[in-house]
């Protein structure tokens, strides 16, 4: 990889200026907001190099809010364990996608003592629809998490084409109950309305109940292990992007009224937001710049991208994807290490929240645009 570097510590001035003057600009009617958008990014970094860091907004351009809470809290109510079925007639099902997520796993609780909550949780890629069920604790099997999901499916007025689940630790269960059932069951860490979902729930409902246990909770989360002990493996040769550069867009432009939605990212897909989140702030994210911008597209709608992590311990810039793999993007020097180091804080800053853009040069829209969250590991 080339990296890009800008020209001075005044670019998070200059985006802001920029910003400000897009709509002055005298594009032409097909360009896109989201295009012009990135453009502008873009044309603030004029040298590459071949060792050289891309520069981000300074620290202080990604901390607008330090009472930002990590934890991001969906619009939707969540329905009572009490009366599923009642909160499933209540749905707009208007607003529900054909997209859904699955968990099911035990809960930081006890009943009458004893034995663990086990819960199955189901709703949709935009959270509008949320649907839990207890399960007995003796009833914890492939076959009972079928006939649960098929239950609500007959009761749903929009049927599932994909259901992803994350969990690694119930992957064989959840992944035989689906393969009877007329969906795509996918493994996936792009479960991001379930795991809002999941952590309101830790939150706010389940220290409310009889038998609560905090000293339960924290584990069978991805891969379902303390330790993560993978290894990324190199990006195939064929999909490598040319140049690439850590940038940020503002968050208003993925609210409601902004100018990024499903019309123009391509073959990517956009995280739902929590809309009290300040407006100000900046979502961090990575712009790839390749000649095979359709292909590399395309294999990461494939294979469910879920997250770009730079690892500061092991100096890697490392793309997440489907339930556990890694691909190894880049080797930070120490320059690197630290413009990462205030991409990672940017991430935090906003629960998670970040971006990947891959098109083939700064003039043309993204083959696939993803507003993604890294989801954490001890759900």
């Amino acid at each position: 990889f080339l990296f890009i570097s800008s020209i001075s510590s005044c670019w998070y001035h200059c985006l802001y200026y920029n910003y400000r003057k897009m709509n002055a600009i005298n594009w032409s009617s097909g360009s896109s907001p989201l295009k012009v958008l990135l453009c502008t990014l873009l044309l603030s970094c004029v040298t590459i190099r071949s060792s050289s860091a891309f520069n981000t907004p300074p620290s202080a351009a990604v901390r607008h809010s330090n009472s930002v809470q990590s934890s991001i809290i969906t619009a939707s109510s969540s329905l009572s364990s009490a009366s599923p079925e009642t909160a499933v007639n209540e749905l707009n099902w208007d607003k529900v996608t054909d997209e859904w997520e699955l968990d099911c796993y035990s809960r930081p609780v006890l009943v009458d003592g004893k034995k663990k909550l086990w819960e199955i949780l189901l709703t949709d890629s935009s959270g509008n629809m949320r649907i839990q069920r207890v399960l007995p604790s003796n009833k914890v099997n492939s076959r009972e998490v079928r006939r649960v999901v098929e239950e609500i499916i007959d009761n749903s007025e929009v049927k599932p084409s994909t259901i992803r689940f994350f969990r690694g630790a119930m992957f064989n269960m959840i992944n035989i109950a689906l393969s009877e059932i007329d969906v795509v069951a996918r493994p996936s860490r792009c479960t991001f309305a379930l795991a809002q979902w999941i952590e309101e729930r830790n939150r706010d409902v389940y220290p409310k109940m009889d038998g609560y246990r905090p000293t339960m909770g924290g584990v069978g989360g991805i891969g379902g292990t303390f330790l993560d002990i993978r290894t990324a493996v190199k990006l195939p040769d064929a999909l490598r992007g040319e140049k690439y550069a850590f940038v940020g867009l503002p968050l208003a432009e993925f609210m409601e009224g902004g100018g990024i939605d499903d019309s123009n990212i391509g073959v990517g897909r956009l995280a739902p937001v929590d809309n009290t989140l300040p407006a100000d702030s900046f979502v961090q994210g990575v712009v790839i710049l390749t000649p095979r911008a359709k292909a590399l597209a395309s294999w990461l709608a494939g294979t469910e991208v879920a997250g770009l992590k730079a690892d500061l311990r092991k100096r890697e810039l490392v793309m997440e994807t489907d339930i556990d793999n890694q691909y190894l993007m880049a080797k930070l020097n120490d320059e690197q290490r630290r413009e990462a180091a205030v991409y990672e804080e940017g991430k935090d800053a906003l629960g998670g929240l970040h971006f990947i853009s891959v098109q083939k040069d700064e003039d043309d829209d993204p083959a696939g645009f993803w507003l993604l969250r890294e989801i954490p590991v001890n759900l």
